[in-house]
């Protein structure tokens, strides 16, 4: 089948192969185990260790979920705000954050949940003393509150635990916006190990990342997904620690340069993150959205636990474009159609050189098929041949395919910002779609992005020599539509707006050819050749 074909044309499947691959295989299977961003490094410094080691090295400490005890923790305090309701048990975790706005309802319709009911939950203590964490683990925390409301004023929690010969206490300071101020005190200095709970489960869709992330000061990302953990890494200075799913995290921050971050297999391979504690220890924590705009408000810092993958150098750039934009229009879904628009301007040359490229191709393709059928035996002349032709009429086999590759990361990377846009959960757009993070119910904008895939299709210049290719490619849009019904509006309307201006730039580059065409024929015709 690709024996016959161009460079141009197998570079072109290529991509589209790929990209139907890409979609397809995300839409059959959720990625429960993405490969590891290769992003971490495993270099010395003198502020920065990341270090492999077998479960058993530090200081006897083990991995583990929650015990039969431990699961039986009772309810100590409740914090309510006009935007969640936070809950600690009588272990002094973090035991729930319920979510109360409309648009963080769950696919159950029910509001959202960021601590899971399973697995360990933040500010849990461990001490490497198994008999002392054996008390510990039996003996409840107190409380100086058990219920309050949360406004504008912070709200002063204090916990105490009694174990025999230590004092634990946990002050923690809950302000409004979401984050925490914590101070734990031991009243002697032991060896204790403090967790930073488990992932949210709250969304993970199509290619969104569910794991830890380890923020470090020298500006390195260090992402351990779902799945891929491996025995025991530690960090040095860090910056921030977070496990996250799509749209939510928990994160802690603040912390002082010389605390050790673990990083170590679970249950399933997910990773667990815990730290070494001090005898007094200062730190702040967030639970909740990864709204842009509010973590920023907090701390600058926590805007580095928004992760896009390996198109981050891109991503962030666009996202604030799109924060931007969608500061002028006050709406996502114009603001993603503004963002498309000027995407598509900044990178019209390259397409317009693509375009163009495919152009010249099409006109040569009889000849070519003339020199392969003058020189079917003769491989190296016909080689020669078809050179000379592209030399002569300033046409590059891969010229119309190279620009397009070109725009693949920016595309990916607009891709990836509105995936991970929390801000587009329960925002409208217009009409029927009243949630940009959510798949279109009426599948209008799908069924509109295949029209105008095929429709661009009909206008793009190809020259297929071989019948099954043609076939393949006019049930692309077809392939697409069918895989983008489940795809959240935003990025439908992405791809939509983004087949329109194509269909536009098209328009422009035929008319153009044929001009140019039609003036070449006309000076030929005058010249008398």
């Amino acid at each position: 089948m690709f024996d016959n074909m161009t460079p141009n044309q197998r570079l072109l499947v290529a991509v589209l192969i790929s990209i139907v691959f890409f979609v397809a295989y995300t839409a059959i299977f959720p990625p429960q185990e993405l490969q590891q961003q290769n992003e971490q490094t495993t270099k010395k410094a003198t502020k920065q260790e990341v270090v492999q080691q077998s479960i058993e090295d530090v200081a006897g400490h083990k991995i583990q979920q929650q015990d039969e005890s431990a699961r039986d923790a009772s309810i100590l305090t409740v914090v309510t705000n006009d935007k969640f309701v936070l809950k600690i048990d009588s272990l002094g975790r973090i035991a729930s954050k319920e979510l109360l706005e409309e648009k963080f309802r769950n696919a159950e319709d029910l509001h959202a949940q960021v601590i899971p009911q399973n697995g360990t939950k933040p500010l849990f203590i461990r001490f490497a003393d198994q008999k002392l964490n054996d008390a510990a683990i039996k003996t409840p925390y107190t409380a100086n509150i058990q219920k309050a409301q949360l406004k504008d004023a912070p709200l002063h929690v204090t916990l105490t635990q009694v174990l025999p010969d230590l004092k634990v206490t946990k002050e923690l300071t809950f302000y409004a916006d979401g984050h925490y101020d914590a101070k734990i005190t031991t009243s002697k200095d032991v060896k204790y190990f403090v967790y930073l709970g488990d992932r949210p489960q709250v969304s993970k869709k199509l290619m969104a990342v569910a794991g830890a992330l380890i923020y470090t000061n020298d500006g390195k990302m260090h992402i351990t997904e779902d799945g891929d953990a491996e025995g025991r890494q530690i960090f040095g200075d860090v910056g921030l620690i977070s496990t996250f799913d799509q749209y939510t995290a928990i994160i802690m921050y603040g912390l002082s340069k010389d605390t050790n971050i673990i990083v170590e297999r679970g249950f399933n391979d997910n990773p667990v993150v815990y730290f070494e504690g001090h005898n007094t220890m200062d730190f702040h924590g967030y639970i909740g959205p990864k709204e842009h705009e509010v973590l920023k408000s907090i701390d600058p810092i926590l805007v580095n636990a928004i992760e896009y993958g390996w198109f981050t150098f891109a991503a962030k750039p666009l996202f604030a474009l799109l924060l931007w934009l969608y500061g002028i229009f006050g709406n996502w879904g114009w603001a993603i159609i503004a963002l498309t628009a000027i995407v598509r301007a900044v990178l019209y040359p390259l397409t317009y050189k693509g375009m163009m490229g495919m152009q010249k191709m099409k006109e040569l393709a009889p000849r070519i098929k003339e020199l392969r059928e003058k020189y079917k035996s003769d491989p190296q002349r016909l080689n020669a041949a078809t050179m000379e032709l592209y030399k002569k009429h300033g046409a590059n086999p891969l010229g119309g395919c190279l620009p397009m590759l070109l725009q693949i990361p920016v595309f990916f990377a607009i891709y990836r910002v509105l995936l991970n846009a929390v801000e587009l959960q329960g925002a409208p757009w217009m009409l029927w779609i009243n949630d940009l993070s959510r798949m279109d119910p009426y599948y209008i904008l799908p069924i509109l992005m295949g029209a105008s895939m095929f429709f661009q299709q009909r206008m793009t210049p190809n020259n297929f020599t071989d019948p099954m290719q043609e076939k393949v490619f006019k049930y692309l849009p077809v392939i697409f539509t069918f895989f983008f019904v489940t795809f959240p509006s935003g990025l439908v309307l992405y791809w939509f707006v983004n087949n329109l201006f194509s269909i536009a730039q098209q328009f422009i580059v035929n008319q153009q050819f044929k001009n140019a065409k039609d003036a070449k024929a006309a000076v030929e015709k005058k010249s008398g050749k």
